[in-house]
């Protein structure tokens, strides 16, 4: 579970694309195949990252987690590489290699020596299409997800109300389903059901090749070409819409779980770069959530954390990069002697205090401020430069926005900010739940399973 201001993690890119020197290089194969390049010469290092646009969001009921599920799947081997020679090649070559599963793509990516991107290359061109799934394996594999899933929902109790928090607050849109899958549908997956998931969306029409580094771009392209050109490019057709429907009234839940301490969630629905005409609503609610949570002198630290000691902890977060509308979130736990709802109540305050008056230019540069020197301390990795390149490109925004992100920040004002907290931050968009604690009886703790992989 997540609760990270966005405001930040999309800092860092923008800052360094543009210098002409660190401009981005695109090609399109003619079989629809994305390659974004961008060089990076201040280590002999190389990322690549290959993107794909399927994640939980594109998942019908029955079937959910089924990205995340082929994701673990996809390093179980082809005809040419048997299961585990993908690690143990990447590994050889001294490289490190994992994967991601979102609500909105699953990518997968190594990091190794320059010399080698042709490794790269040659694994992943050939498990774009031919990969080769095996019953046993997906048995092996499902104790593995089913473990991850204990491990990092099940057996947390606030990871395991955000999760229900989620379900709730969606009424039809896929945001409202877990990244991993829900328990009953990951226990009757069946290898069709893998392949045809695997058939319909792993082409290269599909995908996104990024690569950053130490590199030159010519030879970048000609290598893609040499192992990607060949691949064949399926019939890709468009989801249908899937809205949110509107919302009428305050929804509230109760989860009653084994717990220490009480916990808040709350959440406004709010469109993102993806759903807006005006897209500087997003970057203003972006900056709305630096004032709230973007360090320690933030309101929210400052005023209900070390102020009025209402909370032990509180934060809000706000993602304008997702494919559909999202959510404007906040959490908290209570500080001793307090209740949810005395966090719930000052929480409001906050927004009110938001929407009612303007805040201070020297506030306002403050926040801004931090997005430029975040941006110079997160240009150092290669990794997540691609990244941002990558997730930009796959969720439909396009990679250039990420040009354009510090730009967009700074041209916002306060007017700006009080606007969109009047605008969507409003009681009948409002959703929250309560993590009531209840007794803990202690179990033993089963072994974690070996070979899990990390999945967002």
């Amino acid at each position: 579970m997540k609760f990270k201001v966005l405001l930040f993690a999309l800092s860092c890119l923008p800052f360094v694309a543009n210098s002409a020197e660190n401009k981005v290089h695109e090609k399109v194969l003619d079989n629809g195949l994305k390659i974004l390049i961008k060089e990076d010469h201040r280590s002999p290092v190389v990322v690549t990252q290959v993107w794909y646009k399927v994640g939980s969001s594109y998942e019908p009921n029955g079937i959910t987690g089924i990205s995340h599920m082929l994701e673990h799947m996809m390093f179980k081997g082809t005809e040419k590489y048997p299961a585990g020679e993908f690690s143990k090649i990447i590994a050889e070559n001294g490289g490190n290699e994992n994967a991601f599963t979102g609500r909105d793509y699953t990518a997968y990516f190594q990091t190794l020596e320059k010399s080698r991107l042709e490794v790269s290359f040659k694994l992943e061109a050939d498990r774009m299409r031919n990969l080769k799934l095996l019953s046993e394996e997906l048995v092996k594999e499902l104790e593995v997800v089913t473990e991850e899933r204990r491990m990092r929902t099940d057996d947390k109790p606030r990871s395991k109300t955000y999760e229900h928090f989620m379900a709730m607050t969606f009424a039809n849109s896929p945001y409202k389903n877990p990244v991993i899958g829900w328990p009953d549908d990951i226990a009757a997956y069946k290898v069709d059901d893998l392949n045809q998931w695997y058939q319909r969306w792993y082409a290269p029409n599909n995908a996104t090749l990024v690569v950053v580094g130490d590199i030159e771009p010519k030879a970048v392209f000609a290598l893609a070409e040499k192992y990607f050109a060949d691949l064949k490019a399926s019939e890709i057709k468009p989801l249908k819409p899937q809205v949110e429907i509107e919302q009428y009234g305050v929804r509230k839940m109760t989860m009653k779980l084994p717990a220490k301490l009480p916990y808040l969630v709350m959440g406004y629905k709010v469109p993102v770069l993806n759903t807006l005409e005006d897209k500087s609503e997003a970057y203003a609610l972006e900056v709305l959530a630096g004032i709230l949570d973007g360090g320690n002198s933030a309101r929210l630290s400052t005023n209900l954390v070390r102020g009025k000691q209402i909370a032990v902890s509180a934060g809000a977060s706000y993602s304008l990069a997702s494919r559909l509308a999202d959510l404007f979130s906040f959490d908290a736990t209570p500080a001793e002697g307090k209740t949810v709802e005395d966090v719930e109540k000052a929480l409001k305050a906050e927004i009110k205090e938001l929407q009612t008056n303007l805040v201070s230019d020297e506030e306002l540069q403050r926040i801004k401020a931090q997005v430029l020197a975040s941006a110079v301390y997160e240009r150092d990795s290669n990794f997540y430069q691609a990244m941002l390149l990558g997730m930009m490109e796959t969720v439909g925004i396009g990679w250039q926005e990420v040009d354009h992100y510090v730009e967009n920040i700074n041209k916002i004002t306060a007017e700006q900010v009080r606007e969109v907290a009047r605008k969507y931050l409003v009681e009948d968009k409002l959703n929250v739940a309560y993590l009531d604690p209840q007794p803990i009886t202690e179990q033993p703790k089963a072994a974690s399973i070996a070979g899990a992989r990390h999945a967002n």
